[in-house]
């Protein structure tokens, strides 16, 4: 069986700091801000939540779906999935723009600063879903506002139970907008950060967001993951990784093992703790598509 995955492709480009942002940037000057940082380190891969979460997915043995859009240079990042075995007919290539093209900038502690231009993203609602049997689940990642709102719908009306992972798209969405997502949703992804905008911003607690889907899942970064059903939540631990090289794509590594386990009927704690592992091998790695699978998933 398939799963459908809806969000960006795009070209990150990205760049090592050696220092510490915290020390460059001084509080008091924040309105007259005016800072260059030197990268020694510069390298440009393939990226996207849709791509990321396919990739891992993939990994896994899974059949992902990607449906996204690419630009007049996204030949090259085709050419790739179909090298990988992952299909490429849900995915449109506009002619007059580029593909998103993101600029992330990492310091030594891991924190990141990124630059992003959606390009043919914007663009992305041009793609439609339909019914498909082969399809068993979905995913809804960060994306064009439009592509957002309507892939939601469209799944939802397809009868495609699907995940809902905002991530930074969240902030495009007033609460009216986020209530409709979980009501259409049968899961909810967030980090963290995310899950208390999603709370301020649709007025529910992450215990009413739980009961409202089959599980809410709360990333913690190198806290692990909160798993919540029906009100109840619980910590699932971390797994510590080889080494910490860089943190882009963790999530949607993340991400992609949570397709994994829901395609095979897991539970959400067990999804997790693959969600888990998945993460840590990444982040040992540098770039969001560059690791591979060291362990047996089952």
């Amino acid at each position: 069986m398939a799963a459908l995955i809806c969000g960006s492709l795009a070209f990150d480009t990205i760049m090592g700091f050696e220092g510490r942002f915290a020390e460059h940037i001084l509080p008091n000057q924040l309105h007259i801000l005016n800072v260059s940082f030197l990268v020694p380190s510069l390298r440009r891969d393939f990226g996207g939540c849709a791509g990321n979460i396919a990739y891992a997915l993939k990994l896994l043995g899974g059949d992902p779906r990607p449906m996204a859009m690419l630009g007049s240079d996204g030949v090259e990042y085709l050419d790739r999935l179909r090298q990988l075995g992952i299909r490429t007919d849900g995915i449109g290539v506009l002619d007059d723009v580029y593909t998103a093209q993101a600029m992330i900038m990492t310091d030594r502690d891991n924190n990141q600063i990124t630059a992003f231009h959606p390009g043919a993203m914007m663009q992305a609602h041009r793609n439609r879903v339909a019914p498909d049997p082969q399809l068993r689940l979905g995913i809804v990642a960060p994306d064009g506002r439009d592509a957002m709102l309507e892939h939601a719908a469209q799944m939802a009306e397809a009868g495609i139970p699907f995940v809902f992972d905002p991530g930074q798209g969240l902030p495009m969405f007033d609460g009216e907008e986020l209530r409709r997502f979980v009501a259409q949703a049968s899961w909810v992804a967030v980090n963290d950060y995310e899950g208390e905008m999603l709370c301020e911003r649709t007025g529910w607690s992450k215990a009413d967001i739980s009961r409202r889907v089959r599980g809410l899942m709360v990333t913690l970064g190198a806290q692990g993951c909160e798993v919540w059903e029906q009100g109840d939540s619980v910590v699932v631990p971390p797994v510590p990784p080889r080494e910490v090289l860089d943190p882009t794509g963790c999530g949607d590594a993340w991400r992609g093992a949570l397709l994994h386990g829901l395609e095979l009927g897991w539970p959400l704690q067990r999804c997790a703790l693959l969600g888990n592992r998945m993460g840590a091998l990444k982040i040992a790695h540098r770039g969001p598509q560059n690791y591979r699978l060291d362990f047996d998933p089952q």
